[in-house]
């Protein structure tokens, strides 16, 4: 009977060491899950951008019209008449807000960056493909007019590096 307590101690302290000692798929794991949040914080950002210069499209064509001219408007899937002068100071708002966003979404991206940068420090991780640096890395934030897409840029395989003792 103390054989089978002494077991179930052994059991348990090896689950924790287990669950201590993050795997090496684990790790490759959690740096594409950053990246991938990485990405899709850069494509929201991409879309909100576009919808920004549409507004300021809007804005424009709208200032240099007859205040009383009947504009539509799509709110929630339905196209709504209005008058020019109603709907600019409206617009004027959903611009400034979609800058805060976006705004918002940069800063985010920018300590995504970080902190994947961080992950990589932290578990040696290299991607092949990509230049060995002396310096920290630079996150670049691709803008909506580059012609690179962001799936493409830093693709490569990943090589987690041991320390050897």
């Amino acid at each position: 009977m103390a054989t089978d307590g002494n077991k179930k101690n052994e059991n348990s302290s090896k689950k924790e060491g287990k669950s201590k000692a993050l795997t090496q798929d684990q790790i490759v794991n959690g740096f594409n899950q950053l990246r991938q949040e990485q990405r899709s914080l850069v494509t929201k950002a991409a879309e909100l951008e576009m919808e920004l210069n549409e507004h300021n499209l809007v804005i424009e064509t709208l200032k240099q019209v007859d205040g009383d001219r009947r504009c539509y408007r799509m709110i929630g899937g339905v196209l709504v008449e209005r008058q020019a002068k109603d709907i600019l100071p409206t617009l004027t708002t959903n611009q400034e807000q979609l800058g805060k966003i976006i705004h918002s979404l940069n800063q985010q991206i920018s300590s995504k960056g970080q902190e994947i940068n961080e992950y990589r420090e932290k578990h040696n991780i290299r991607v092949r493909g990509q230049e060995e640096t002396t310096s920290a890395p630079v996150t670049k934030t691709p803008s909506p007019s580059s012609s690179e897409s962001p799936n493409k840029q830093n693709q490569g395989v990943l090589e987690i590096g041991r320390a050897h003792v």
